[in-house]
């Protein structure tokens, strides 16, 4: 019986007595009956260049580097690898064989079922579909990749069609950067236009703002003083209306004084006409009667109103003679002067 302990990159596999199947360990006793080996699990880098052919049976050279080595991190998988591959020097041709023959299989199935642009096209997507398809199968043999690095694809000789390829996209590529550049110079030229346009339609924006705000300002000026004009003439209409009234009351009373002082003037004349008129005529009291008493006309009856009347004729001549200086009709009769009368 003895105590064994493997190295940082090793593992103890241990098969006999008291064991169904094989134990991994890292370090562990063994007992009589039972065997220890050792393995390493550090990755090994493989180099290959797989010859496959496209779906239009054309050749090509796919160079690759596979870092492979067995899966740590899963138990089930380090036991395939102990079982199926320790056995063998990890650098001899049964296992470099063994992985070659994996890739190469599945490259070629691959590739026959996509034509040699899509893989020329699609070259990332195409080695990334590699890789998968291969480690699949590396699954049970308890491997996993590590790494992978897929060389550019090369042409078989007698097949550029590869260099055809490349030389088609960098022709390609060249009409496109063309494309591109004159795309540019066109946008740039196109966009210094509508630069040149936006700033135009800008200038004339505020410009027109501008004068909208004269014409704004114009128009809160013009109506202001038009109310103010509106003011000043209903103030002026009111004014004149007002000296209108004055001049009406004043006419009116100087009117009422003119007609009173008028007709004053004209009562005082008339009166002074009147009166001188009356000591230029000299005038003659006259006083009259019928010449009978009362009792007489009481018992004259009818013929002495008559012979009343009569008897006043002569006292009216002589009266209009006395005032006027006329003297009856010759048929009228005569006056008569009598002392009295």
């Amino acid at each position: 019986m003895k105590y064994r302990v493997a190295s940082a990159s090793e593992y103890l596999v241990i098969t006999g007595a008291g064991i169904p199947d094989i134990k991994l360990a890292k370090k562990a006793w063994v007992l009589p009956g039972q065997s220890c080996t050792l393995f390493d699990v550090s990755p090994v880098n493989y180099n290959f260049e797989v010859q496959a052919m496209s779906a239009e049976k054309l050749p090509f050279i796919l160079p690759a580097v596979f870092t492979i080595g067995p899966r740590l991190d899963n138990e089930e998988s380090l036991l395939k690898y102990a079982k199926l591959i320790s056995p063998h020097d990890k650098l001899s041709n049964h296992v470099h064989e063994l992985v070659q023959g994996i890739i190469e299989g599945e490259t070629r199935v691959l590739a026959a079922s996509m034509t040699m642009e899509k893989v020329f096209r699609g070259t990332k997507e195409f080695k990334l579909e590699v890789f998968t398809k291969v480690q699949l199968e590396l699954n049970q043999f308890g491997l996993l990749i590590y790494n992978a690095n897929v060389k550019q694809l090369v042409d078989v000789l007698g097949h550029e069609y590869f260099s055809y390829l490349g030389q088609k996209t960098q022709m390609e590529a060249a009409n496109q950067a063309k494309g591109k550049k004159e795309e540019i110079r066109v946008k740039t030229e196109v966009k210094v236009f509508e630069n040149h346009r936006e700033a135009k339609v800008a200038e004339a924006n505020a410009e027109l703002a501008k004068k909208k705000a004269g014409w704004t300002k114009e128009a809160q000026v013009a109506k202001v003083e038009a109310n103010k004009a509106v003011a000043l003439r209903n103030a002026e209409l009111q004014r004149e209306v007002e000296r209108m009234n004055a001049l009406t009351r004043t006419e009116k009373l100087k009117a009422e004084f003119l007609s009173k002082a008028s007709a004053e003037y004209e009562t005082k004349r008339l009166q002074k006409i009147n009166a001188e008129a009356v000591r230029g005529l000299q005038p003659k009291m006259s006083v009259w009667t019928n010449g009978s008493g009362g009792g007489d006309a009481a018992d004259g009856g009818a013929m002495n109103e008559v012979v009343g009347v009569y008897k006043m004729f002569p006292p009216l001549f002589t009266t209009i003679q006395e005032q006027t200086g006329m003297l009856p009709s010759p048929w009228m009769g005569s006056l008569t002067y009598s002392g009295d009368k």
